[in-house]
C-alpha cells in the first residue's frame, strides 16, 4: 500500500512540473526546437510575438513568460530553467553581473532595439531660442542623468570634462557658454516641470506615458551611435556559453527581420528603434 501510495505522490510531482512548462528546472534547454524566453510586458513582449510566426517556418516554438520585476529574468537565465531574456540594456546586465556573481553575456547579433532619451520643449518650442540662464529639467538619477547630459552635449548645449560619459552627473560639466539652469529631478517627473522650464529631457517611456509623440514632439534625440546608445541597447541575454548556440542564432536572426522591424517602426513611432549596428 505504501509503494502504491509512493507511486502515486511521484506520478503527480511529475506531472505538476510538466504542466509548469517553462517555469520548471533546466527543461528550457532540453529541447533544442523550444526557445524559451523571460521578458517584460512593453515592449519586450509585444515584440517577441512578432516573432513567433517567423520561428515556426524554422521550426522553433517560442515561449514567452512575462516577469514585472529586473531580478528574475535573469535569475532564470542563469540557472538554465529559460534560455534567454528580453527586458534590460547592456549597462544593467554589466551591474548585474558584478553584484550577484552571474554569468550572463549578450547573444550573438543580440542588440535588438533602443528607447532614445529626446529633448522636449516646455516654454520654448525651438532649441534655436534657447537663452542665457534657460532651465532645463533633466533626470536625477545616476543613469538616466548621465544620458540627458550627453545629449545635451550632442547638441552643443554643454560640454562635459574629457573621458567623462555615461557615468556623468552636473558636476562633470566642464562648459555651459549660456549657464544653463539644470534642474535635477525624478524621471517620471521631468514630463511634469515642462510648464515651468524652457526645455525637459526625457526617457521615450516616460514621453510617450505623458502624450508626447516622440516622432512629432522631441526636439532631438540621441544619435544611435552615441555612447549611451551602445551601454544602453536592449538586449537578447543569455547564459555564459549559449551566446552562438542554434536557437539563440534563430530567435536573434528573427528579432532582425524586416517584418519585425516595420512592426516596431509603425508601432513605437519613435520611441522604440531597431538597432542596425553590428
Amino acid at each position: 500500500m505504501k509503494k502504491k501510495v509512493l507511486a502515486a505522490i511521484l506520478t503527480a510531482t511529475v506531472a505538476v512540473g510538466a504542466f509548469a512548462g517553462c517555469g520548471g528546472s533546466k527543461s528550457a534547454s532540453s529541447d533544442s526546437k523550444v526557445i524559451t524566453v523571460a521578458a517584460s510586458q512593453t515592449p519586450h513582449s509585444e515584440i517577441l510575438e512578432q516573432v513567433k510566426p517567423i520561428l515556426e517556418k524554422e521550426g522553433y516554438t517560442l515561449k514567452v513568460k512575462v516577469f514585472d520585476d529586473y531580478v528574475q529574468p535573469n535569475n532564470v537565465v542563469e540557472s538554465e530553467q529559460f534560455d534567454a531574456n528580453y527586458f534590460q540594456h547592456i549597462n544593467y546586465l554589466d551591474s548585474f553581473n558584478k553584484e550577484n556573481k552571474t554569468h550572463l553575456v549578450v547573444a550573438d547579433n543580440g542588440k535588438i532595439h533602443y528607447e532614445p532619451f529626446g529633448i522636449y520643449g516646455g516654454t520654448k518650442k525651438d532649441l534655436k531660442d534657447i537663452a542665457k540662464g534657460d532651465a532645463i529639467a533633466i533626470p536625477n538619477d545616476t543613469t538616466n542623468e548621465a544620458r540627458a547630459l550627453l545629449l545635451l552635449q550632442q547638441e552643443g548645449l554643454i560640454k562635459l570634462k574629457d573621458g567623462v560619459d555615461v557615468t556623468a552627473t552636473v558636476n562633470d560639466v566642464a562648459e555651459n557658454p549660456k549657464d544653463l539652469k539644470l534642474v535635477e529631478v525624478e524621471a517620471v517627473q521631468v514630463p511634469k516641470q515642462l510648464p515651468s522650464v524652457a526645455f525637459g529631457v526625457i526617457n521615450g517611456n516616460y514621453a510617450l506615458e505623458a502624450g508626447l509623440k516622440v516622432e512629432k514632439d522631441a526636439l532631438a534625440l540621441e544619435e544611435a551611435d552615441g555612447a549611451a546608445i551602445q551601454q544602453y541597447v536592449n538586449i537578447i541575454a543569455v547564459k555564459e556559453g549559449n551566446a552562438s548556440s542554434a536557437k539563440i542564432k534563430a530567435l536573434t536572426k528573427a528579432l532582425h527581420d524586416k517584418s519585425v522591424v516595420d512592426y516596431i517602426n509603425k508601432t513605437y513611432k519613435g520611441a522604440v528603434v531597431p538597432y542596425e549596428g553590428e
